[in-house]
């Protein structure tokens, strides 16, 4: 019989050869794709710290624009009721009385109305009704706006009045004209204004919105109801 090794040496040995590459490709390329992952891995955890820098840094500018908003608000508000603080509006009047003059009106019938000292003089720089629509039978009447020359005859108004009076077969009540804002957080303290008139308890809601509070001799000033 011929001697076959040496042909089944060659038919084998590139056969292993082949295996023995495919292996070391095999290893390369586990070995690559795991340092693909790494440097994806890194990519993204700098990318998600990155990310997390730049969302702290963007929530802190928001809450200082937040800050800055509110604080432009309150200084808004603040130089509002400033503008208005000698202001009266005044409630109750049917609409039409006025007959197109509301400054005429309202300088000739007050003073006898609220019995004021005799030539008290109202120094009243305009007066007009509020800007809402005119209301439908049935409907309140819109108050009146009035802007007074000065400080103290507002403050005369709003001692005469009390709160209200009663004249025209209509209840009518004066008030200080106040922002909305400032007057929602005025009106706050309601319910302890009235445990206090209930206690018979002395007290003074000065401007903005704090509450003076005189118990015992002794008085107190807090800035919100829950105080």
């Amino acid at each position: 019989a011929p001697n076959l090794a040496p042909l089944q040496s060659e038919l084998t040995g590139p056969s292993e050869n082949i295996s023995e590459d495919t292996k070391t490709i095999l290893t390369s390329i586990r070995q690559i794709s795991a340092t693909i992952i790494e440097i994806k891995l890194a990519s993204i955890e700098m990318h998600l710290s990155d990310s997390d820098r730049r969302l702290a840094a963007a929530e802190m500018k928001i809450e200082s624009l937040t800050s800055d908003v509110a604080d432009f608000r309150n200084r808004l508000d603040d130089q509002q009721n400033r503008a208005q603080r000698n202001n009266v509006r005044i409630l109750g009047f049917p609409e039409g009385v006025e007959q197109g003059n509301p400054t005429q009106f309202l300088g000739e019938t007050l003073p006898a109305l609220l019995k004021l000292p005799e030539g008290t003089e109202l120094s009243i720089e305009r007066a007009h009704r509020s800007l809402a629509p005119s209301p439908v039978p049935g409907q309140r009447p819109r108050p009146f706006i009035v802007k007074l020359l000065h400080f103290s005859v507002k403050e005369l108004l709003l001692k005469s009045v009390r709160g209200h009076w009663t004249g025209r077969d209509t209840e009518s009540c004066f008030f200080p004209d106040l922002s909305k804002a400032l007057q929602d957080h005025r009106r706050l303290f309601l319910l302890v204004k009235k445990i206090l008139c209930e206690k018979e308890v002395k007290y003074g809601l000065f401007y903005p919105a704090t509450l003076w509070i005189t118990y015992r001799g002794e008085t107190t000033a807090f800035g919100t109801a829950e105080e």
